[in-house]
């Protein structure tokens, strides 16, 4: 026993010790980060490939840290480390595996232009086998392994002028929409000399010229608003199918105005299951939303509609590997509200669909090899759960908890390999048996660094609001922790509104453990209208924005700091961006509590927000309407938060990047403006080149930039 004593006394040494050698989180902790992603598995199961995505310093111009990715490979059989299969200075992604698993096709960038490769697994060099003007994406094998797939995305002046698809004397289905003009006005005439002085036809090529030199832009489209910049250029995405080893000419797969997308081989036929707007007479732009699914016959070039409907999102299909089943999604698609999962024979009719009872959004489908089961992810109860259904005994199994988070995975020969994200690992990989048993880490791209990390460990609660229904939020005490202290509290608010925080969400893991290491607590919770909790939840915020989910993350706050009296009242901040940056508006105009607030990204007058925003197909999904109709402008501005700009007396950072077409910059400048004028205290902070994204895939610098300058502005009015 006195052994034994000794043994665990030193064993608590060593313990101790090793805490004592952890630091906590530091803001470049961030680039430390690897993603890993673009998980595929081969046919027979014995390897794996799958991305990693690295920030990498910039030799040449200091705190700049640009991405790169990179493809890996693991043997499945044993204990073998993962090992690099690229190195270029360029990324490589989009791995696929050959039906031989000897080879994978991936996507990297020549002269600035995506093409795609192949790469034996067994070594050597990849070799380039498009060599497309406009770039390559998306490979896919034929299921004999001597072809591949791929799309090219074309302006329509180019897909008509290639002389590989032979359009010229062709013209789209769908009306141009442009002013007085039909589709044959719009279509090049060949030999015609650009001449302002000329007539009709060679005036419209020398405007045309100053389209194409970027010296006009002449926008007819509805969806003009990119992420980053606006556009009146339409395109066209072809697919083309190429020799394996590169030889021959590519051939079109379908000479026609329609794109489609998610092409996937029939069993071993060479036709396809594609998806393309469920009205192809419609221009692209009207007819997005209502997508639906077609047999596609490769030969013949002619498609037939499955599933589709209007006003309805067939999507996420995916083909059982002998052909014969297919499972897909869908949903309404001017509604705020969730996707139904389902299943049916390919050769079937929408009559013939099982559907597959699963109150929440089921995303990344998967057939076993014998197709016994169908796996899938969804977001749920703060962590994205990984699920299978069993078509023979309609029953559904959750392979993972809600405390982790499963994003990218494949499945074949009774092996899963996955990307799994946990409150003390960020991203590593993972393989298992079919049934999720036997779990075995594959990886350690981020687990050591982490290791050496102090980590905060989240602590969940709920509470039932007044609709009746359950809200989760999560505590996380600052590091170093003593009790008897007063502790900083940040409220951490998500967007969307559909999005999901909890303990399996990867892209605020950072932020969160950022904020703990400088002696923040930090909750957040998931309010009304979020994403994870079933369609009946989400859709508890339609026509109601604001009050409702203020009062669910506020009363999440007053839970947390009435339940720890640690927690200092009198030092409160709120952050969060894009929907939440919308809600920290709304609250700041109704609600004193906080010293100090950021909101970055966010959407402050919803009647503007429709002209300014690409998201702007939110405001008749939640508010039933358009700003022009007065019962729902009256909506509008009752939830608008610059109706109250008036109230709002809390000292406030907003961030926006300049490039954000999701919300609409605008849209901040706003907000700023009438605070300025009013005299209060608020700042403004713009990000030259930076899009909606910038919190997760941005510039580096930028990323690390709008963190700090948001814990400086709030540690101006906070004490510790």
């Amino acid at each position: 026993m006195k052994r034994l004593g000794l043994l665990s006394f030193a064993l608590l040494i060593t313990w101790s010790v090793a805490l004592s050698q952890q630091t906590p989180v530091q803001l470049t902790d961030m680039l430390a980060i690897k993603q890993l992603g673009s998980v595929s598995i081969s046919p027979d199961g014995s390897t794996a490939v799958f991305t990693v995505t690295s920030s990498i310093k910039d030799e040449k111009e200091a705190w700049q840290y640009p991405y790169g990715t990179q493809i890996w490979s693991v043997a499945l059989d044993g204990n073998a480390a993962p090992r690099q299969l690229t190195t270029a200075a360029a990324s490589a992604s989009r791995p696929a595996i050959s039906p031989d698993g000897k080879s994978i096709a991936f996507v990297r960038s020549v002269d600035k232009k995506p093409q795609v490769h192949v790469l034996s697994l067994s070594g050597g060099e990849a070799r380039q086998i498009t060599y497309s003007a406009n770039g390559a994406s998306s490979p896919k094998w034929s299921p004999d392994g001597q072809q591949i797939l791929y799309a090219v995305s074309y302006t329509l002046d180019e897909y008509w002028r290639d002389s590989l698809l032979d359009m010229r004397s062709k013209k789209p289905e769908w009306p141009l929409e442009k002013p007085g003009l039909t589709n044959s006005d719009l279509m090049p005439a060949a030999n015609t000399k650009a001449d302002p002085n000329g007539n009709t036809a060679a005036i419209r090529a020398w405007l045309a010229l100053n389209e194409k030199d970027q010296q006009a832009k002449v926008i007819n489209r509805l969806s003009f608003q990119e992420e980053a910049t606006t556009t009146g250029t339409l395109s066209v995405t072809q697919h083309f199918l190429i020799s394996a080893d590169g030889k021959g000419k590519p051939t079109p797969v379908a000479a026609g105005f329609t794109s489609f997308s998610n092409p996937q081989f029939i069993g071993q036929s060479q036709n396809l299951i594609v998806e393309a707007p469920n009205n192809l007479q419609l221009h692209p732009d009207r007819a997005d939303d209502d997508n639906a699914i077609y047999r596609f016959d490769v030969n013949t070039a002619l498609a037939a509609k499955i599933v589709g409907a209007a006003d309805s999102s067939f999507r996420g299909a995916k083909v059982s590997p002998s052909g014969k089943w297919m499972a897909f999604t869908y949903g309404r698609s001017s509604f705020a509200g969730q996707s139904t999962l389902a299943i049916m024979p390919v050769q079937g009719r929408r009559s013939d669909a099982i559907v597959i009872p699963h109150d929440r959004e089921a995303n990344n489908l998967q057939w076993s090899t014998d197709e016994s089961f169908l796996y899938f992810t969804s977001p749920s109860n703060g962590g994205v759960v990984l699920y299978r259904y069993t078509p023979g005994s309609k029953k559904i199994e959750a392979l993972t908890n809600f405390n982790t988070g499963i994003s990218s995975f494949d499945v074949a020969a009774n092996k899963l390999v996955y990307v799994k994200t946990e409150v003390n690992n960020p991203f590593e990989l993972y393989k298992s048996d079919g049934a999720a048993k036997a779990e075995q880490s594959i990886s350690d791209f981020n687990r050591h660094w982490v290791s050496q990390k102090q980590v905060s460990l989240p602590e969940k609660r709920t509470f039932k609001n007044e609709l009746g229904l359950e809200i989760e939020y999560w505590i996380m005490k600052p590091i170093n922790w003593v009790e008897g202290k007063k502790y900083p509290v940040i409220l951490e608010i998500h967007g969307g509104p559909t999005a999901m925080w909890g303990p399996g969400e990867s892209s605020m893991w950072h932020e969160y453990q950022y904020y703990c290491a400088k002696g923040y607590a930090v909750v957040y919770a998931n309010p009304r209208g979020s994403g994870g909790y079933g369609e009946k939840f989400l859709q508890a915020n339609i026509n109601d924005w604001g009050n409702g989910p203020m009062t669910d993350v506020l009363t999440a706050l007053d839970k947390a700091t009435a339940e720890y009296a640690w927690m200092d009242k009198n030092n409160m901040a709120v952050t969060g961006g894009s929907y939440a940056g919308y809600l920290i508006a709304y609250m700041l105009g109704h609600d004193t509590r906080f010293k100090v607030a950021c909101a970055q990204r966010g959407v402050y007058d919803l009647r503007t927000f429709f002209g300014e925003g690409n998201a702007s197909r939110l405001v008749p999904a939640y508010f039933g309407g358009y700003p022009w109709e007065k019962k729902t402008h009256d909506i509008l501005e009752r939830e608008s938060p610059i109706t109250y700009v008036q109230n709002i007396v809390t000292p406030l950072i907003i961030f926006h990047g300049e490039q954000d077409l999701r919300t609409g910059v605008i849209q901040s400048e706003q907000l700023y403006k009438s605070l300025k004028t009013l005299n209060r205290p608020v700042e403004y902070v713009r990000h030259p080149g930076a899009t909606h994204e910038i919190t997760r895939s941005g510039n580096n610098r930028q990323r690390m930039d709008q963190m700090l300058r948001t814990y400086e502005f709030f540690e101006r009015y906070i004490t510790h």
